[in-house]
C-alpha cells in the first residue's frame, strides 16, 4: 500500500514508494563486494571458478586445456580471483593447487539472496 505524505494544506497525498532511511550494507562492505564482483566480471574467470568449484581442487597446469589459455594468462586470472578471496592456492612443487574459498562464496550467496 502506498504511503501518504502531508502536503502544504495539511491533506495527505500518496507517495510512490517508501523513503530510503538506511543503506542495506556499509560503505566498506560495498567496496569489498564491488572488488569481488569486478573479479567475477570476466568470462575466463567465471569459467575458471566453475572448473575449480566442480573439481574441488585443481592444479594450475590442468586449467590450460579447458580454458584454452596460456599458463601466464591462467596465473593472471587465478591471482585476480585469489585477491578477491574467491579461491585459495597452495604451492606444491612448481605448481599451484586451487580450491574455492567457501566462506567468501557463502557471503556472496547471502548478499544475493
Amino acid at each position: 500500500m502506498p504511503r501518504r505524505a502531508a502536503t502544504a494544506t495539511g491533506s495527505t497525498a500518496p507517495t510512490c514508494c517508501s523513503p530510503v532511511l538506511a543503506a542495506p550494507m556499509s560503505e566498506s562492505d560495498a567496496v569489498e563486494l564491488a572488488h569481488v564482483f569486478a573479479a567475477l566480471a570476466d568470462p575466463v574467470r567465471l569459467r575458471l571458478l566453475s572448473l575449480v568449484a566442480e573439481a574441488g581442487e585443481v592444479c594450475s597446469c590442468d586449467l590450460e586445456g579447458p580454458l584454452g589459455k596460456s599458463q601466464p594468462t591462467i596465473s593472471h586470472h587465478t591471482k585476480a580471483l585469489a585477491d578477491a578471496g574467491l579461491i585459495v592456492g597452495e604451492k606444491r612443487g612448481r605448481w599451484m593447487w586451487w580450491r574455492i574459498e567457501p566462506e567468501q562464496i557463502a557471503n556472496l550467496r547471502a548478499v544475493l539472496a
